[in-house]
């Protein structure tokens, strides 16, 4: 087998999942959102198959991610905050989860004034310790075994919050176009 040096990998140019795109100026964003796409992809289908092992079967992505939001910190999550903290519009698709949390008594239904928060259950909250029990010992034994440098991936994660807020302010202009 032969290894290549860094300058014959240079030849290839961006893995890009779109070369059209890649082919305007910064091609390097194209190869961030081809990477965003796959990590996505592959953090969703993660995050279903832990909570179905540990004893959640049948949420969607979404509604794992907001099961752990309303039990982040023990306290109400109106579904504003919710929709906010995700970057949702769309309220319904929180408002669905909800629903679907709280039939499978994972949440409860609560209201501050006239606004619709939900709280997390006993049967939630365990179910949030079993899901983080699996990840420890699946997912972050593993990913300290490649000796990344926790900084660098603060680093990356900001840059990305940042990134988002480009997106959005790149649709406001997309709607209006």
């Amino acid at each position: 087998m032969t290894q290549r040096n860094d300058d014959e990998h240079s030849d290839i140019g961006p893995i890009v999942s779109a070369a059209h795109l890649a082919d305007g100026g910064l091609p390097a964003l194209s190869e961030m959102e081809f990477a965003l796409v796959i990590a996505g992809n592959a953090f969703q289908r993660w995050i279903t198959r832990c909570t179905a092992a540990a004893g959640g079967e049948g949420l969607s992505s979404m509604e794992v991610q907001i099961l752990h939001a309303v039990n982040h910190r023990e306290r109400d999550k109106s579904q504003a905050e919710l929709c906010m903290m995700f970057n949702i519009e769309d309220t319904h698709v929180v408002a669905y989860a909800l629903k679907k949390l709280a039939g499978l008594d994972l949440v409860e239904p609560g209201r501050r004034g006239k606004e619709k928060t939900a709280r997390i259950t006993r049967k939630g909250s365990e179910l949030c310790l079993r899901y983080r029990a699996l990840r420890e010992k699946l997912l972050i034994e593993s990913v300290k075994s490649l000796g990344l440098d926790e900084a660098k991936v603060s680093e990356i994660a900001a840059l990305m919050r940042v990134m988002s807020g480009q997106y959005d302010q790149a649709a406001r202009a997309a709607a209006s176009y």
